[in-house]
């Protein structure tokens, strides 16, 4: 990869806006004018107020819904629909519960055609990097809700995805678990060198995951700002850092810039 191309944005969104039934009546604007990127290797992190299109944008950028206006690239290449580059985590595990572990890692390598040998193997790899050893033929049924959730994880590795879309990934589990899968799943994007996106209402999630915070406005949802978090790698304990002064300053900036609704 030459240095021109490892400088360039995995994505990026270009003034981009989504209008649901526009020129009706009916009409309803999730976002408008919404610009930004993401670098190689970079994690961001997107803050702002409950049904303020968020998950709206993040359909967008799957290639799940066109922009009515202005576009997002991945890779340089405009996303038009659902080509497979990007991997999206939802707040639910969405495992199938008749099938093991290991049948739901390959769910989508099948679809993408590799071969069962390929799929399995990648899979494997996965299972046992990631501290599920010995699962491999359990079902959901049998798995905690951490372990579920690291499940859906590798299974959005397993296609070796250019972005990572993380929506409200942690918000249906216990706050020790929370606190874990965070620590686990910074540290997989970084051993991958992966770029994510991590939509959440918690400010402090995302000050600990996050090299940047987009915080935006109430419906139709706009960038109100973009904030570096000057944190190194090593300051990123989700329990100590509430200590670090940069993660107070952080923290009550963002605040300021939220309605209160942010925290409901």
């Amino acid at each position: 990869m030459n240095q021109a191309s490892q400088n360039s944005p995995v994505l990026e969104a270009r003034d981009a806006g989504m209008t649901f039934n526009p020129g009706t009546p009916y009409a309803v604007e999730a976002f408008r004018g919404v610009s930004f990127s993401v670098a190689p290797r970079e994690t961001v992190a997107i803050v702002g107020p409950s049904g303020c299109g968020k998950s709206t944008l993040f359909n967008c950028i799957a290639g799940l819904l066109r922009p009515t206006s202005g576009a997002i690239f991945v890779g340089g290449k405009r996303v038009d629909d659902a080509s497979g580059h990007v991997g999206y985590m939802l707040q639910k595990d969405l495992l199938l519960p008749w099938r093991t572990v290991l049948e739901n890692v390959v769910i989508g390598l099948e679809v993408r055609g590799v071969s069962r040998r390929v799929s399995e193997e990648r899979a494997r790899t996965l299972i046992r990097s990631y501290g599920l050893a010995g699962f491999e033929n359990a079902k959901p049924s049998q798995l905690s809700g951490g372990m579920r959730q690291r499940v859906a994880f590798m299974r959005t590795l397993a296609v070796d995805p250019e972005v990572i879309l993380l929506d409200e990934p942690f918000s249906a589990l216990d706050f020790q678990t929370r606190l874990l899968l965070q620590i686990e799943t910074m540290s997989i994007i970084r051993e991958q060198s992966k770029s994510a996106i991590l939509v959440t209402h918690d400010i402090g999630e995302a000050i600990t995951m996050a090299d940047r915070i987009i915080v935006m406005t109430h419906r139709p949802a706009r960038v109100l700002a973009i904030h570096n978090v000057e944190l190194g790698q090593a300051d990123r304990d989700p329990v100590n850092i509430r200590e670090n002064p940069i993660y107070n300053a952080c923290f009550k900036k963002i605040w300021s810039e939220l309605d209160a609704k942010v925290a409901v």
